[in-house]
């Protein structure tokens, strides 16, 4: 096999290892729990507790779990926002591509230096996103933006145990 064939077939799994969207919800923001979690309240007045996939934030007590968690919280907070839901983790939470105003607010975390990517869960994503997702984390890192201010900053520990 030449490699721009195997080339080919690489990116062909990749397209098609791209996880389908299951739920798509819309509402407004009414709560942000820490730097990857909110809380969607939908037009029948359900709250859904979601898990931004893709990536993961520090913890309050962390080297910026705060600002982390402030930084959603103006993206979000009190806003309309849709998100594509693709997986319940174990604890409940829907794990959801999440867009206020057309931007997705994972990678904005990412962009602002505020989250690492989620390489664990690369797989669950859609290529592009992996890709936009890892371009953020890097330039992030590169510019030494956010919590890549800090010399060696630690990630949440079910990051670090990965």
């Amino acid at each position: 096999m030449t490699k721009r064939s195997l080339a080919s077939w690489l990116c062909l799994g990749l397209l098609y290892s791209a996880p389908a969207a299951t739920e798509v919800l819309t509402g407004h923001v009414v709560g942000v729990a820490d730097g990857d979690t909110l809380t969607l309240l939908d037009g029948k007045n359900q709250q859904h507790k979601i898990r931004l996939g893709g990536i993961d934030a520090p913890e309050k007590g962390q080297a910026f779990g705060n600002v982390s968690r402030q930084h959603l919280a103006e993206l979000a907070f009190g806003k309309k926002a849709a998100a594509d839901c693709y997986k319940i983790d174990r604890y409940r939470r829907l794990i959801c591509t999440v867009y206020v105003d057309g931007k997705n607010v994972g990678q904005a975390q990412l962009d602002a230096g505020l989250a690492w990517w989620y390489r664990k869960y690369a797989n669950e994503q859609p290529p592009q996103e992996r890709l936009t997702y890892w371009m953020a984390e890097t330039k992030a890192y590169v510019d030494r933006i956010g919590l890549w201010q800090d010399k060696d900053p630690v990630p949440p520990l079910g990051l670090a145990e990965d």
